[in-house]
């Protein structure tokens, strides 16, 4: 098995390859791991298929984790790797930390990470554990480094995220709440003026979606 080859029969699935690497002892992998990937939303595909589920349709609670459970452990089961979860915990998973080794994934001007070909709009659903040792390309290169405007830098209208400071999640959320929000609430202005992200094909009714989970809504 390959890293390609896993990522095509993943995006058949709904889900992406969003980075890999060779984990080191203090990585604070499951015992016997030699290669961890990072899998997130295959856009914008994914939001067709996961539309189509059964998770979607049923009206039970948390339908996005409970599908990503499902889908992943498909993967998971036949290639004998476990599947870790962000959501799983405490303790939980390290994913931020891991999603910089894999070199696939950078700091933006903001903080938050940015990914090679999804920008501002990466999110990671899994992790595979795999006790093979794959072959994986090359670390990248952040695409923050040849953007010369950095308009996420200026994208918040109250300043919630923006360089230099911690994520203002208060702010966040009581302008997301007012009527002044209201073009945020079709998904972060931040992750959006990315050019990166911009390319990336993210259907807005999938980062309402995102926006009500995070409000509670």
């Amino acid at each position: 098995m390959t890293l390609d080859q896993l990522d095509a029969e993943a995006r058949q699935l709904g889900l992406a390859v969003r980075g890999a690497f060779h984990p080191a002892a203090d990585d604070l992998s499951p015992d016997g791991t030699r290669t961890l990937v990072l899998l997130g939303p295959n856009e914008p595909q994914f939001w067709t298929i996961f539309k189509a589920s059964p998770e979607f349709a049923d009206g039970a609670p948390h339908p996005l984790d409970r599908w990503s459970k499902r889908i992943t452990h498909m993967l998971a089961q036949e290639r004998q790797a476990t599947a870790i979860f962000p959501y799983d915990g405490p303790p939980y998973a390290p994913f931020l930390r891991w999603a910089e080794k894999s070199g696939a994934n950078w700091p933006s001007p903001v903080g938050l990470l940015v990914h090679e070909t999804a920008g501002l709009f990466i999110s990671f659903r899994s992790v595979l554990a795999l006790p093979d040792r794959l072959d994986l390309p090359e670390p990248g290169t952040s695409p923050c480094l040849t953007c010369a405007d950095q308009p996420c830098a200026f994208a918040c209208p109250v300043g919630a995220l923006a360089p230099g400071q911690a994520y203002d999640v208060p702010a966040c959320v009581a302008h997301v709440h007012s009527p002044a929000g209201a073009a945020c609430r079709n998904g972060c202005l931040v992750r959006r003026a990315c050019p990166v992200s911009q390319r990336f094909g993210r259907v807005e009714e999938q980062s309402a979606f995102h926006m009500r989970a995070f409000l509670g809504d």
